[in-house]
């Protein structure tokens, strides 16, 4: 007895899904390649919209989802502002001796992820570009105006979070611990 269409279709939908799996998980170890694709993306989308004059809005909705995915990137996934174990008035920090807990900081929006959202919203948009429909006519320089704006205040409202809460989502500058020596040791 033979397969059925359906029962062909899905397990080809399926056995891509898994290529298309194998395939991000083995870009993970290449952060830079990956996020100078991105640039390039980016550098090529936005040449388009400088010599076609058009679709403002499309880069606008860009550059505010890049702006939403880079904020959920920096924020923690348990966020300190919204913790019921507030016992002071500036709510709970984060450790700043070795006698206090320590909770290690996770993203809301692991690395990986951001840059997979980042470059689907980045072919999207330069998708759009091939249609017509998507070129609504616009003023851009109140988009970039306010644009930068929104920007300025996202960023200022997310680094007063991390002062508050004592957290620092980036890597570079924190203390690394390499283990130990033969003679038990701490290497720092």
């Amino acid at each position: 007895m033979a397969d059925s269409p359906d029962v062909i279709h899905s397990s080809a939908i399926s056995r891509l899904g898994i290529r298309y799996q194998k395939f991000l998980d083995d870009l993970v170890p290449f952060r830079v390649a990956r996020w100078s694709f991105v640039i390039a993306l980016l550098v090529v989308y936005g040449v388009r919209v400088f010599f076609l004059q058009g679709w403002y809005i499309v880069s606008y909705a860009l550059a505010i989802y890049l702006l939403n995915i880079f904020i959920a990137f920096l924020t923690p996934k348990f966020d300190p502002a919204l913790d019921d174990e507030a016992t002071s008035e500036d709510g709970p920090k984060l450790p700043i001796s070795s006698k206090e807990d320590f909770k290690p900081f996770i993203r809301r929006l692991p690395e990986f992820k951001f840059w997979v959202r980042a470059v689907y919203s980045t072919i999207v948009a330069f998708v759009c570009t091939f249609f017509a429909v998507c070129n609504v006519p616009v003023f851009w320089p109140i988009l970039v105006l306010y644009f930068i704006v929104l920007f300025t205040l996202t960023m200022k409202r997310q680094i007063a979070h991390m002062i508050k809460y004592r957290y620092l989502p980036f890597t570079h500058g924190k203390r690394r611990y390499r283990g130990r020596e033969e003679d038990n040791t701490v290497i720092q």
